[in-house]
């Protein structure tokens, strides 16, 4: 997930209380969880098996639980539970909105687009031109929407990853702020479910076309014109061209 706008490694350290090493004007532009990072990324890491996979990944700031040496032309954030820091960012940069209507006021909906009545649209969702969205489709908030979409009832796009961390006494959700992403001439049939990345992105590229009970896990990338029968389940950070 990217930031709105760039923040500062003391902007970032202020917000979670704690200590931080390198310059305190260090540029953060987004949120990412190992696997899906990029340069200008913060992302967390909280067992020493995977010290050196976050340290030298492509992030730039580490939130970490041990002193350890700044690689260069990095920046580390100090935190006795990197996890749910992490997550408190999460919160405060992706917080849950509640709907007060069907189609949100912040939704943008593209000339020639048709959403049927029992339609569920979310906030900050973007629908392209020419689209039909079927009677009782779920789009969750963020999700991006193409020209010339189809969405069958019964549908939800957006949902939580199914992602957990599991301690002693409990299980703590991993919070998903990616989107799905659905691009142009992409049709998606009855009943199908679309997972939210967990911070990156789910996408269906274009003039794919989806059968009914389709299953996409989180941060999963399905290419072009690809055909799927139904009762497909695909699992999360899987790409598949």
């Amino acid at each position: 997930m990217k930031f709105d706008t760039p923040k500062s490694l003391k902007e970032i350290s202020d917000l979670l209380h704690a200590e931080f090493e390198g310059d305190a004007t260090f540029v953060i532009t987004g949120i990412n969880e190992i696997h899906m990072v990029e340069p200008g990324d913060i992302t967390f890491v909280d067992h020493p098996k995977y010290y050196d996979k976050a340290l030298n990944s492509k992030a730039t700031t580490i939130l970490i639980n041990k002193k350890v040496d700044r690689p260069q032309g990095k920046a580390l954030i100090f935190s006795s539970d990197p996890f749910s820091d992490y997550m408190n960012l999460v919160k405060i940069f992706r917080p849950f909105e509640p709907a007060s209507k069907f189609i949100s006021d912040s939704a943008e909906i593209g000339e020639g687009t048709t959403i049927q009545p029992g339609a569920f649209i979310g906030n900050h969702v973007k629908i392209g031109k020419n689209c039909i969205i079927h009677a009782n489709v779920s789009i969750y908030d963020h999700c991006i929407l193409g020209d010339h979409v189809i969405i069958h009832s019964g549908t939800v796009l957006g949902a939580d990853a199914f992602y957990f961390q599991k301690r002693k006494e409990k299980t703590i959700k991993f919070e998903s702020c990616g989107r799905v992403i659905i691009k142009d001439h992409v049709e998606i049939g009855a009943n199908c479910t679309i997972d939210k990345g967990v911070s990156g992105d789910t996408i269906i590229d274009e003039y794919t076309k989806f059968d009914n009970h389709i299953q996409i896990g989180h941060d999963t990338y399905v290419g072009k014109r690809c055909l799927f029968a139904s009762a497909v389940l695909i699992a999360g950070v899987v790409h598949r061209g």
